[in-house]
């Protein structure tokens, strides 16, 4: 089922089974898999991979080249059945090139850093950098590096969500 205003690129691959809602905006050379959940207002950018059973809630992005996983031990005689993707909630922006692994639930109105490996659920207003991917600080007390801002993601910030810095756990 595919809800109203689906905008795609070339190359977009839908597979059977999912459940995307409206205002779905998918770029180029893209793949959703089958069994996903997709919210309203969800944007996936070219390039990405998303895996069998993810979960993605409403006003999420996706930069170019994510890849989302579903699959704890690929070729294993059990892989099948206990497959699952990952948890993404509303708001989450995720950026270049991040790998999300399975079962990782992602916080609302988190920033997944551009090349971020998420190996682990995330709190819910958190920013995530590296490899393995860790919480640096709060949504709230992150700063624009181009000083063009005050705060970056303002529209984030009005939710009220937050996440523990990394030197408070």
């Amino acid at each position: 089922v595919i809800g109203n205003g689906l905008a795609t690129g070339h190359g977009v691959t839908i597979r059977e089974e999912n459940r995307i809602g409206d205002n779905f905006n998918v770029w180029n050379c893209t793949t959703i898999d089958y069994g996903c959940q997709i919210g309203n207002n969800v944007k996936i950018h070219c390039n990405c991979y998303v895996a069998q059973f993810t979960v993605v809630e409403d006003n999420a992005f996706m930069a170019p080249g994510v890849t989302i996983a579903n699959d704890i031990h690929p070729g294993c005689d059990f892989s099948s059945k206990c497959m699952r993707g990952p948890h993404i909630e509303e708001g989450v922006e995720i950026g270049v090139n991040v790998t999300i692994l399975p079962f990782v639930r992602i916080g609302a109105h988190s920033v997944i850093g551009s090349g971020a490996v998420v190996t682990t659920d995330i709190p819910p207003g958190s920013v995530v950098v590296g490899n393995p991917g860790r919480v640096i600080c709060a949504i709230h007390d992150l700063k624009c590096q181009s000083g063009l801002t005050d705060r970056p993601y303002k529209d984030i910030l009005l939710h009220g969500s937050s996440a523990p810095r990394q030197d408070q756990e």
